[in-house]
């Protein structure tokens, strides 16, 4: 049943497809990555239900609240205050117990900005059963910040990626199609744009405006675009002589037809090799910023932050140790993907 449903999976593919992931399941360390990162974006993208200081489910005098969802104010649990209830007080899970209600929490029991304010030891507190990893220097759960980090991490990086893609690939490809005055114009614009001083002019504009992720994003998709260019538009200059490109220009197609039908699907094997390089450098950029403190705001679970932490906290190096290894096990997984990505796109490897 399981081959019938597989082979009609594959039925639309063409050969050249099952062969290019054939290659990719054979590179063992790529595709158990692959699914390694797969689970944990799955498990981080419900973060609020694994590490969270509200109850995923609890009920009140025969009522059900689920207050990961909703807000309830502190008078629906017999309190004085119209506020949203803080379920970390004592003095509202006291209210609670009286309705005989019961409580059903996340695994772990504080959110990325918690501040636990029941610390046993002066913070930054080492880890404990309370808090796996220990917590920072104002007493927030490190393994929560790693979780919600780990998220904004790899999809901050996604999505700059994405969008550094897009441009990356329409300057490449217009100036490796159209050559002449628009690729030498072109390459002066990129090698100019290249070599000014990235991280320098991103901390200087971030000191000036106000701080947050889509600016940041913003920002860095400025200087970003420019690594696929040189790639795109090597690709296109070898492509727009072949026979059949030349054979759709002389039938009188529209230039854009023939870039996106004719000479793209080409360009983009090498583009599709280098993106998960990218995407790395991308967390890496955004870590570096935020190391230095010209990143995201302090409200964002950051793993540069928490990586300036451990730095301003030699006595307490689960805050840096925690931090790199999250660091280096995220980046290598994305390394072993660009690897067996690159293996499945080169036609002289054969899965056999």
């Amino acid at each position: 049943m399981a081959a019938q449903v597989k082979k009609r999976m594959w039925k639309g593919f063409s050969p050249l497809t099952k062969r290019r992931w054939a290659n990719f399941k054979a590179n063992t360390r790529g595709y158990l990555s692959l699914w390694i990162i797969g689970v944990l974006i799955v498990f981080t993208a419900f973060a609020e239900f694994i590490a969270n200081s509200k109850p995923l489910l609890l009920t009140y005098q025969d009522e059900v609240y689920f207050p990961v969802l909703f807000a309830y104010p502190e008078m629906e649990f017999g309190g004085i205050f119209e506020t949203e209830a803080d379920y970390t007080s004592p003095e509202v899970l006291e209210l609670i117990r009286a309705g005989e209600g019961i409580i059903i929490w996340p695994l772990i029991t504080f959110s990325y900005n918690t501040i636990d304010l029941f610390t046993v030891e002066a913070v930054p507190e080492p880890p404990s059963a309370r808090h796996w990893l220990g917590t920072d220097d104002v007493g927030r759960d490190v393994m929560a910040r790693i979780i919600y980090g780990f998220r904004l991490s790899i999809w901050f990086g996604m999505t700059l990626t994405f969008l550094s893609a897009m441009i990356g690939v329409f300057v490449g490809a217009t100036q490796g199609y159209f050559g002449g005055g628009i690729d030498l114009f072109g390459q002066r614009v990129v090698e100019i744009w290249a070599g000014l001083p990235m991280l320098f002019i991103i901390m200087i504009l971030t000191s000036l405006i106000e701080p947050s992720a889509l600016a940041l994003l913003l920002l860095l998709l400025l200087f970003n675009w420019m690594a696929l260019v040189p790639v795109v538009r090597a690709e296109v200059l070898r492509t727009r002589n072949f026979d059949y490109v030349r054979a759709a220009r002389a039938l009188g197609q529209k230039d854009s037809i023939i870039i996106i039908r004719s000479v793209l699907p080409n360009a983009m094997v090498a583009t599709l090799t280098y993106l998960p390089f990218l995407l790395s450098g991308s967390i890496v950029t955004l870590t570096s910023l935020d190391f230095l403190g010209f990143g995201l705001p302090s409200g964002y679970p950051s793993l540069g932050e928490l990586l300036a932490q451990g730095k301003a906290n030699i006595h307490a190096p689960w805050l840096g140790l925690s931090a790199f290894f999250t660091m280096v096990f995220m980046l290598t997984l994305l390394v072993f993907i660009g690897e067996a990505v690159r293996d499945a796109f080169d036609a002289r490897r054969s899965a056999s």
